[in-house]
């Protein structure tokens, strides 16, 4: 019988130069670690992950060897358990996501629902730079043939954030869907600034529907669901509220649905739930009429493993836009990749388009890999 013969976790961290100044952290980045799990079995096939830090894991590395590579139900039963008691390890599962397809010989958005194997992008930009510079990434970003952009707020003054989205609209009328990113929902461990309440949410939203916004992200804590639910019913059908990029568990994501909360549900298979949990999920989303497009802010594996998910299991009517973080110089596609051989890119008309080959379909650049080696997990 095959089994699960080895769990093989590595560190690394690429450095970036320029630092990237991440919108939503007060410190400049730089470093952009990554953790590789790669699962072998023993006929030699090996399955790749990356996403979170994978810490903790190293106590419940026995609950996985010997064990039947194909178990996933067992699998991911099990990395939710973990979750509980120690950190988030849902890397793994997209690791032993890719080791099925490569022993089926399919792949992953085949073997999670079949229903596309290609998503349209929407460029996500993750810096606050002057306001020259956001429209000239936004008039890059039409040009290359991508139709959605993601902003971010959160300056000083929140007078500057309009003022950004003014000039992006007024620069490209109506050729760019744009999103805004409020990154209310969570914050980093030294950050203690509150979030907005459904009053400020609710000046914002006014706003954004002055400027034709297609959906507002974060706008309120992730656990406020009464202000979520009540912003909702005031923007209606003319703003989308988006989030739910960092919550856990799949009861709140039905809780949130139960309450009207949101119409854009975006959990990240690599953070939470994982490919199995969110793949039924999504179905959950899209019955209820909303759209699943998932966080990706990490590296090409996690973008690989979320472009498969929602491709295999909703496609583009559940999923009109896929995130794909672009912000250069400092966040290219080669940047955010650095694992990888090949850089995921969009091709002339934004569509991200997956292959047939088994698993994820990707290839670990091994020789970058060994020269980003380290022992942490930071970003400095």
């Amino acid at each position: 019988m095959n089994v699960i013969e080895r769990i093989e976790i590595s560190q690394h961290q690429c450095e970036l130069d320029p630092p990237f100044p991440a919108a939503w952290d007060s410190q400049p980045r730089q470093k952009f670690p990554a953790a590789i799990v790669r699962v072998i079995d023993s006929e030699g096939r090996e399955g790749i992950g990356s996403g979170d830090a994978m810490y903790g894991f190293d106590d419940f590395r026995s609950l996985f060897i010997g064990q039947d590579p194909l178990a996933i139900e067992r699998h991911s039963a099990v990395i939710d358990n973990i979750g509980f008691h120690a950190g988030r390890c849902w890397p793994l599962e997209v690791a032993l996501w890719d080791l099925i397809g490569k022993i089926k010989a399919q792949p992953l958005w085949q073997l999670l629902g079949g229903t596309s194997s290609r998503l349209k992008a929407y460029a996500s930009s993750g810096t606050h730079r002057p306001t020259e510079q956001v429209v000239a990434l936004a008039e890059q970003i039409r040009d290359a043939g991508i139709p959605a952009m993601k902003l971010r707020f959160g300056r000083h003054r929140l007078d500057d954030d309009l003022a950004v989205l003014a000039a992006v609209r007024n620069a490209v009328g109506k050729e760019l869907d744009l999103m805004v990113d409020c990154n209310q929902g969570w914050r980093m461990p030294w950050d203690t600034q509150a979030p907005w309440d459904l009053a400020k949410a609710s000046e914002v939203a006014e706003e954004l529907i002055h400027h034709n916004v297609l959906w507002m992200e974060e706008p309120l804590y992730r656990g406020d669901y009464p202000g979520m639910r009540a912003l909702n019913d005031l923007t209606g059908e003319r703003l989308k509220i988006a989030g739910g990029e960092m919550t856990r568990e799949p009861y709140e994501f039905r809780e949130m649905l139960r309450q009207q909360c949101l119409d854009v549900y975006q959990p990240d298979a690599v953070c939470s739930i994982g490919l199995l949990g969110l793949s039924r999920l999504a179905k959950e989303v899209t019955t209820a009429g909303k759209w699943f497009t998932p966080h990706t802010w990490g590296n090409g594996i996690g973008l690989a493993a979320n472009l498969h998910l929602t491709a295999g299991a909703v496609g583009p009517e559940g999923c009109p836009y896929l995130e794909y973080p672009f912000d250069p110089p400092e966040w290219t596609p080669e940047v955010r990749d650095f694992p990888l051989t090949t850089a995921i890119k969009p091709d002339a008309e934004g569509w991200l388009t997956l292959s047939d080959e088994p698993g994820l379909g990707i290839t670990l650049d091994e020789a970058r890999l060994a020269a980003t080696r380290a022992n942490r997990a930071t970003w400095q």
